[in-house]
């Protein structure tokens, strides 16, 4: 499981012409499953993000969590971040888990960061998403399951 978090000032999910979720100062993370991953991983990295210190405090030092900034999360589901590039130009997705295991768990994802975070808001689960941000700092971090 690969979560991409970027810190923002704000971000929008767009369908459709249509702004769906929306959030100001927090979190935009990109989720992306695999065949291997379960529950018990998504908690694992979950734990991990809520807990990051990335906002700057008082200082200006990385001191501060989502939560003592009171941030906001926008989660969208994005398959291709299991990307395999190593042969040719066009990259292979086999990596990445298929929808009957991805949403059930990325849906999990949605439920549990929602029971521990106030404002919490997601994507669309496979549609074609325009996603808009303004990265602060800019500041990116990349979870991976394998990696922990």
């Amino acid at each position: 499981m690969k979560f991409i978090i970027q810190r923002t000032l704000n971000a929008s999910v767009e369908i459709d012409g249509q702004v769906i979720s929306e959030i100001g100062k927090g979190y935009l993370v990109f989720i992306g499953i695999c065949e291997s991953d379960t529950k018990e991983i998504a908690d694992k990295l979950i734990r991990k993000m809520i807990g990051l210190r990335i906002f700057e405090d008082e200082n200006g030092k990385t001191n501060l969590s989502l939560k003592d900034v009171e941030g906001e999360i926008l989660l969208v589901s994005q398959f291709t971040l299991y990307a395999n590039c190593k042969k040719g130009n066009r990259p292979s997705f086999i990596e990445a888990a298929k929808p009957d295991l991805s949403k059930p768990l990325y849906d999990y994802i949605v439920g549990e960061v929602t029971k521990q975070c106030k404002c919490v808001k997601s994507g669309e689960f496979g549609a074609d998403m325009k996603v808009s941000l303004i990265n602060d700092g800019p500041f990116t971090i990349i979870l991976d399951s394998k990696e922990l």
